[in-house]
């Protein structure tokens, strides 16, 4: 299994023993919002909305909660989201943020405020663009296929470029192209299989090397950026090899 998927699936188990749902709620809902106001109410006509939905219902999030968020992002009166990205270094090591937010200038000021905590720099946006390339990744609990090999084939057939299987914690991780994300979706559509997550993540093109000491810090940096409400996704480059993800599991 790859360092990035390892990690994320370290960060699921972690994610479903603590407080942290209610933040994966947050983002959902935040998700619904904006893509109500983008392109109305209707799942159908709005494959944004599906999507998010589709997420919602992959972390447990009640009907009743879903459908809220829907009536919230339909609402004239509700809070207008916009969509900002951060782009900086920390310790050599390139983090991008995604963040969905109501007041750009908190942001702004909360995210540059942990960059200079921890000796780090914001940058520029589009000075990470080389570093980061946008990926489609699919987590599907192996539960829901019934024929592993009928079921690559038709992944493959799609545009999957990667199949993880992890057998002992149960989930495929499927990565496709930028391109390929939405014939993704249809594929899986179309074989009955809904996604634990579904999501267009920034994946590097490399990696560095850090030493054990200065990836914990690192990780722990991170963390502080996803506690943040206004916080959606972050990225790194940083490798995480075998002894790194060791000492998390």
């Amino acid at each position: 299994m790859s360092g990035h998927n390892k990690w994320s699936t370290i960060k699921r188990k972690k994610g479903a023993l603590d407080t942290k749902r209610s933040k994966m709620f947050s983002k959902i809902i935040k998700e619904i919002t904006v893509a109500v106001k983008e392109n109305g109410p209707d799942p159908e006509s709005n494959p944004r909305l599906r999507l998010a939905i589709a997420n919602a219902k992959g972390v447990s999030m009640p009907k009743e909660n879903i459908l809220r968020a829907i009536n919230k992002g339909s609402d004239k009166d509700a809070a207008n989201f916009q969509e900002t990205t951060y782009e900086g270094y920390i310790s050599g090591v390139a983090v991008f943020i995604e963040c969905t937010t109501d007041n750009v200038q908190r942001t702004v000021s909360n995210i540059r405020s942990i960059f200079n905590k921890f000796g780090g720099s914001l940058g520029v946006n589009g000075s990470l663009a080389h570093i980061f390339e946008r990926k489609g990744i699919f987590t599907i609990p192996i539960s829901q296929i019934k024929d592993m090999e009928e079921f690559e084939l038709e992944v493959i057939d799609a545009g999957a470029e990667d199949i993880d299987v992890d057998e002992e914690n149960g989930i495929v991780t499927i990565n496709t192209a930028m391109e390929d994300f939405g014939s993704m979706i249809k594929k899986l559509e179309s074989l009955h299989i809904d996604p634990e997550n579904a999501q267009l993540q920034r994946i590097p093109v490399s990696t560095i090397e850090v030493d054990p000491e200065t990836a914990k810090k690192l990780l722990r940096v991170i963390d502080l950026f996803e506690e943040d409400d206004d916080v959606q996704n972050v990225y790194h480059n940083m490798s995480l090899t075998d002894e790194i993800l060791a000492s998390f599991e």
